[in-house]
């Protein structure tokens, strides 16, 4: 039985004692995290999940100690990016998950090193959700660390404010890219964390350019500079712009972060400077 389907079965006041505990344990994990970074977008298909994956190993890579923990329920992509395999299992002393290591000095937390199936749907209400995210935290092994990366799904829907709510020094990374709809989601994701207290530390934009490989002219797919735009409108910092990179596609979609090592790539190069900056902006 987990920790949660416990409290439902409980009454009143045994429930009521073992959320009480179960906040407390999360207080205490949440200390051993210096900077926690929600990486969230207002609408699906913008790049959020493969940013929060690649920002996580860029600042693992550079020595910092990271947790990257995947609260997208219902589509889970963290594993499938990085290229993990197994499921998360429990140790026999503390009962507890141990999460999956990409680096040393990084763990992984998704749903989907949890199913037995990968293909398995995930149909479940908001309690339930909230009660899952929770759970992420108290009961999860997590090692202290410098940063928690969190890859939320796209919207404001259950699982963003859960974070708010249950990890209230978060702050938001909004993921964007340049055409107006987009951009029209992203001021939604801009207003919700003004009115759950949460900072934002900046703005991403992705897809802002595809080089021609023939001419080396950027083709501007989808506009330009909408989220300069938005982000100065917003008095919020553009934390770095990411081009389409056809060579990024086919690597997520083997695992592979190979091209991190790749300085001839424009994206390598960008995202280097992205992940300089959220450095620069942290908590020492």
């Amino acid at each position: 039985m987990s920790q949660e389907e416990g409290i439902i079965n409980q009454g009143p006041e045994d429930r009521k004692a073992m959320m009480d505990a179960q906040d407390a344990e999360i207080r205490e994990k949440l200390k051993g995290f210096k900077n926690k970074y929600l990486v969230m977008s207002g609408k699906g298909g913008v790049g959020k999940s493969t940013i929060a994956a690649y920002l996580a190993v860029g600042l693992a890579k550079r020595g910092h100690h990271v947790g990257l923990m995947d609260v997208d329920l219902h589509g889970p992509s963290i594993p499938r990016l990085l290229g993990l395999k197994g499921n998360i299992v429990s140790t026999l002393a503390s009962r507890k998950g141990i999460p999956l290591s990409f680096l040393p000095n990084m763990q992984v937390m998704s749903i989907e090193s949890l199913l037995a199936d990968k293909d398995t749907a995930t149909i479940w209400r908001g309690p339930l959700k909230i009660g899952v995210i929770k759970q992420f935290i108290s009961d999860i092994d997590w090692h202290n660390a410098d940063y928690l990366i969190i890859d939320c799904p796209p919207g404001t829907g259950d699982e963003p404010l859960t974070v708010a709510q249950v990890i209230p020094d978060t702050k938001a990374i909004i993921v964007t890219t340049p055409q107006e709809i987009s951009l029209a989601d992203v001021r939604k994701s801009i207003d919700f964390c003004h009115q759950v207290n949460m900072e934002i530390l900046g703005l991403i934009e992705n897809m802002s350019g595809l080089r021609c490989p023939h001419c080396e002219e950027t083709i501007d797919l989808f506009k330009t500079d909408g989220g300069a735009v938005t982000a100065k409108r917003a008095d919020l910092k553009l934390l770095g712009s990411l081009p389409v990179e056809p060579e990024i596609v086919l690597e997520g979609d083997n695992g592979s972060i190979a091209w991190m090592d790749r300085e001839d790539l424009t994206y390598t190069r960008s995202f280097t400077k992205i992940v300089d900056e959220v450095a620069s902006l942290a908590k020492k």
